[in-house]
């Protein structure tokens, strides 16, 4: 799960080392994504795991570890 997940975050924003994005990164300080980037990112993961995410529980991201747990709890 956590794989497939940073695969998508790297596609969305061109990153070339996906070892690079750990659990603990964190999409706009880390990663440098405006909140564009991070809408386009959770439809990516929405698409791919056939799970919704409310708004409300995006904005609580903290890290991609908050968004791997939420779909893995979601599933």
């Amino acid at each position: 799960m956590f794989q497939r997940v940073r695969e998508i975050i790297a596609e969305q924003l061109g990153v070339d080392d996906v070892d690079s994005i750990e659990r603990s990164t964190s999409l706009m300080n880390d990663l440098e994504a405006d909140s564009l980037d991070a809408v386009e990112i959770i439809m990516a993961i929405e698409d791919e795991f056939g799970v919704e995410i409310p708004d409300e529980e995006a904005e609580n991201f903290k890290n991609i570890g908050d968004i791997v747990d939420f779909v893995e709890s979601n599933k």
